[in-house]
Formats: structure tokens, C-alpha cells, sequence
């Protein structure tokens, strides 16, 4: 038996956080790219940015911040949304984000120079293509995951 499909969610939020993402990871870029005080500053940054994908992967999107922010000040300025998208790609993208920052402060705390850039830099990307062209780099992995078997309907 399975569990039924959870309520779907206006793909624009997620979007919408994504073009916050990517600002803030464009300034980690650039600070990882810096002097040591920069770095360490973009460092923080990095930190903050994966607090907030833990929270997306953990809870989901509509319970991240910018989705309060995209509820209260966007969405009401907007045309209802013309289909809902199911909420458990977007959660998986938020996991592969924090997986990726996370890696860019282990290799910080490691000692690598540009640690931080690198590992934004790669964010930056993914964030980039959802909020500017809609695509989710992470959504298309869960749904080739879902396909060949690993993530089973849920």
C-alpha cells in the first residue's frame, strides 16, 4: 500500500528561492574568491546557505523561508499557478544543495583555499538554471532515480 501524493506546490516558489539562492551564492563565490578574511566571511555564508537547504530537505518547501516570504509578498501579486508540481523533487534538490555546501565547508574546515568557491560555484549553477530557465538540476536526478528504481513512489 502507499501513501498517497502529497498536496502539490506552485512551482514558482521554489524558483523564487531559487534566484535568492543564487544571489547569495554569487556573493559566496566571489567572498571564497578573496583575501582570508573574505573567505572566512563567505565561509559563514556557506553555512547560513546549508542551514537553509536542511531546512528545505528536512521539511520541505513550504516550510523554508523563502516560501513564507514567496507566500506572503509574491504569490499574491501572481495569477493562480496553471498546475501544481508534486513537492518531493524540489525536497530532494534542497538535499543535493546541502550536500553540496556541505562539502564546500569540509573542504574549508580542510584547509583548501578555494573550498568555498568551488563548492558555491557548483550551487550557483544549479540555483542559476531553476531560477532562470526552470530547471531543477536536483528534481531531474530524483525523477532519473525514481525511474531506474532507487526512490520507490512513496
Amino acid at each position: 500500500m502507499s501513501k498517497p501524493t502529497p498536496a502539490g506546490i506552485d512551482p514558482r516558489g521554489p524558483r523564487f528561492g531559487a534566484s535568492i539562492t543564487a544571489v547569495l551564492l554569487l556573493v559566496t563565490v566571489f567572498l571564497g574568491l578573496g583575501d582570508s578574511s573574505a573567505r572566512n566571511a563567505g565561509f559563514a555564508l556557506l553555512i547560513i546557505l546549508a542551514a537553509l537547504f536542511a531546512v528545505g530537505a528536512i521539511f520541505g518547501n513550504s516550510k523554508h523561508p523563502y516560501s513564507f516570504i514567496f507566500k506572503k509578498f509574491v504569490r499574491p501579486r501572481l495569477a493562480a499557478p496553471t498546475e501544481l508540481e508534486d513537492p518531493r523533487p524540489p525536497q530532494f534538490a534542497q538535499a543535493v544543495g546541502l550536500f553540496v555546501v556541505s562539502v564546500g565547508i569540509i573542504l574549508h574546515l580542510a584547509g583548501l583555499t578555494y573550498g568555498v568557491a568551488i563548492a558555491a560555484s557548483a550551487a550557483f549553477i544549479a540555483a542559476f538554471l531553476n531560477a532562470v530557465f526552470a530547471y531543477c538540476l536536483g528534481c531531474q536526478m530524483y525523477l532519473g532515480l525514481k525511474r531506474i528504481g532507487v526512490i520507490r513512489n512513496s
